[in-house]
């Protein structure tokens, strides 16, 4: 049987609490919070991103007229 708790704790309280972790812990912490915050901007970059008007043709056409105007860049 299990029972859940709820603590509440302040910032001051749990950075204490992590100084106290033996150094590996600390680590593996430090791991675990970069990647939700990695993967937090991912989902945002994403969403950001997430649009039905960009189709293959669009994309195309861009990725031509950037190389055109690098090709004359050079030649100038």
């Amino acid at each position: 049987m299990k029972t859940a708790l709820q603590i509440d704790l302040t910032f001051d309280q749990i950075l204490s609490m992590v100084k106290q972790l033996p150094r590996r812990e600390k680590i593996k912490l430090t791991k675990e919070l970069e990647k939700e915050a990695i993967d937090t901007k991912l989902s945002r970059l994403l969403k950001t991103f997430k649009t039905k008007d960009l189709d293959l043709k669009t994309i195309t056409e861009e990725v031509e007229s950037v190389r055109q105007e690098i090709y004359e860049k050079k030649g100038s």
